[in-house]
């Protein structure tokens, strides 16, 4: 029995030394990607979360302390002013307004290059009690790792385009 073990033992520690290297520097950049695709979409459901919740806190987690929002012909410069816009301004945070906001997942895109990418999805807010889509906006968005978080530092906003 002590020879079985110590056999399978053996037989697992050369095969380990002769395949157990470590992963490719291909393998380990294509990972990073999946994980910086990964963490970029998560803004989106947190904005979604966010507007959903009228949870103005959250939004702002999603901010470089610098970006630029522009929303039609006003720009909004740094996390106070944005911050301001949400508050007072935007549809989804109004206290009447009991919206769900969501994007259907073919209206995502993202890409990443190194620290920087970009993400483009859809809101589209729905009342629930009346069972209508009562507003939809695009969001462009500029995105970088910033302190190890992926932020958003310029967003436009604008309604679609049907067929993009």
């Amino acid at each position: 029995m002590v020879r079985i073990v110590f056999g399978g033992l053996a037989l697992a520690v050369s095969l380990a030394a002769c395949g157990g290297s470590a992963p490719s520097s291909t393998a380990q950049a294509d990972l990073q990607r999946q994980a910086d695709l990964y963490a970029i979409d998560q803004i989106e459901v947190k904005w979604h979360e966010a507007a959903s919740t009228h949870d103005l806190d959250m939004m702002m987690l999603l901010w470089a302390d610098n970006a630029r929002f522009n929303v039609g012909a006003q720009t909004f410069t740094g996390k106070d002013q944005i911050r301001n816009f949400f508050a007072t301004k935007a549809a989804p945070f109004k206290s009447t307004n009991h919206w769900v906001s969501e994007t259907p997942a073919y209206k995502i895109k993202t890409t990443v290059n190194g620290n920087k990418g970009t993400l483009y999805f859809e809101c589209h807010y729905v009342d629930p009690s009346t069972k209508t889509v009562v507003n939809v906006v695009g969001a462009n968005q500029e995105v970088a790792r910033i302190n190890g978080k992926w932020l958003i530092t310029s967003s436009a906003i604008a309604s679609p385009v049907l067929g993009e």
